[in-house]
């Protein structure tokens, strides 16, 4: 089936689910492999967690920075093939590709160059940062793979194709989850590092593999295709890094209230990477949809795409906050048994309850609007809830003495600042207007 008569399917929450189902695979695959690296590297001691925080704060700060390598490839190829235009929209996946490579190799380099001096940067002991530069070190070498499977899944949702995007992703989780216990087990930290390799490289080879077979036209670098996806991906870097500078001194305030609140951080911040992931599948799905929507000029089903998105998500929000407040206790103990730890969970564990639900909302919305291409609206209202809240309370915490709990009521209320500019943005249908423009 073509893409332009996928795109003129009615919209039915079996076809909304059908997008969104894999894509929630995908999504939730990441965090729960980090979870897991969480609760290996944990059961070798606080020292070892807290370098684990710091190394994949790192780590998510140069890779997460150049979302514009999914989403807004996403967007692009959406509104192409929508348009009746699959093969362009398979080309904007070649051009993304190699921007990936490129970038990756270099913030790669980068890391391994500098990996110490940013280790001693997040941590206030100069054990840990030793630990965490050379997992760090190690780890550098799947940036440009990470990279290249974000623009393999930025093309692959254009063509609203989510299900092989999840089958590369669990060839490359599994291996990389099997051995992480056995090379934690021989090499102690940096096991886990190698175990992110080795899984990065099985799904970024099956993406290039696939792109290879969808593409009929030259591999050559399109630099008129690159500036296009660089002027959208401007203003989403610009988005990623006011996340990015919030969440790095966010894990640097936690440090400086001592090792146990370090490792409580990186917790809470791992199950909040899961749940907004986990939501973020449904807006993936309206992200696709809406593009494909209004590339044809369909603004009604563009609009209800984004409702149902909403009641959706909404709803499964609900049921997690559910879940996360009846069973905390025994999720705490699933990641570490100090009773120093646990008490730093206890205050925030609240503010992550009440933020799912709100987030149900956002996350939802956000997908809608960045299949619109509605990134300089997205880009605005993520500064001033991230910089005008987050960082202020976070800094705020430190001065204080407020605490981990301080920090995390920083982002429960960037997150209320982003709910409020997300359905005012939506109610408006200014954001149609950007996504009817190719």
């Amino acid at each position: 089936m073509s893409g332009a008569a996928q795109a003129e399917a009615p919209l039915t929450p079996r076809r909304v689910l059908g997008l969104a189902l894999p894509a929630l695979g995908v999504l939730a695959a990441s965090p729960l492999y980090l979870l897991l690296d969480t609760a290996v590297v944990g059961r070798t001691g606080t020292a070892d967690l807290a370098a684990l925080a710091a190394g994949t704060a790192v780590h998510s700060t140069v890779t997460v920075q150049l979302t514009f390598l999914s989403y807004g490839t996403t967007a692009r190829s959406a509104r192409l093939n929508g348009a009746g235009r699959r093969r362009d929209a398979v080309a904007e996946g070649v051009q993304a590709t190699w921007v990936a490579a490129a970038v990756g190799i270099a913030l790669a380099t980068l890391v391994w160059l500098f990996a110490h001096p940013i280790a001693a940067a997040l941590t206030a002991q100069e054990a840990t940062a030793l630990k965490a530069a050379a997992w760090m070190r190690v780890a550098a070498a799947a940036i440009p793979l990470t990279l290249v499977t974000m623009a393999g899944n930025g093309w692959m949702r254009g063509v609203q194709n989510t299900r092989a995007p999840f089958v590369f992703t669990l060839c490359g989780v599994i291996p990389g989850a099997a051995v992480l216990p056995l090379f934690v087990g021989r090499f102690g930290l940096v096991g886990s590092a190698w175990a992110n390799v080795l899984g990065s490289s099985v799904t970024a080879a099956l993406f290039v593999g696939a792109l290879a077979r969808a593409h009929r036209g030259s591999w050559a670098p399109r630099w008129a295709i690159i500036r296009s996806q660089l002027a959208m991906g401007g203003d989403l870097i610009v988005r990623s890094a006011s996340f990015q500078v919030s969440m790095l001194a966010a894990a640097t305030v936690a440090g400086r209230f001592g090792v146990a609140s370090l490792a409580a951080h990186q917790i809470l911040l791992q199950l909040w990477n899961l749940l907004t992931l986990v939501l973020d599948s449904l807006a993936i799905a309206a992200q696709t949809l809406t593009g494909a929507a209004l590339g044809r000029g369909d603004r009604d089903q563009a609009r209800g795409v984004g409702e149902l998105a909403t009641r959706y998500c909404l709803a499964f929000a609900g049921v997690l906050a559910v879940v996360f407040a009846a069973f905390g206790p025994a999720v705490w103990m699933m990641f570490t048994q100090d009773p120093g730890v646990i008490a730093q969970l206890r205050a925030p564990w609240w503010m992550l309850v009440a933020m799912i639900v709100v987030g149900g909302v956002v996350f939802a919305l956000d997908g809608a609007l960045l299949g619109a291409g509605d990134v300089k609206f997205l880009r605005t209202l993520t500064i001033v809830a991230l910089l005008g809240v987050y960082l202020p309370v976070t800094l705020a915490s430190l001065a204080f003495g407020w605490g981990l709990g301080g920090v995390w009521a920083g982002l429960a209320g960037s997150l209320v600042v982003r709910l409020v500019g997300n359905v005012h943005r939506f109610r408006s249908m200014k954001w149609a207007e950007c996504g009817q423009r190719l």
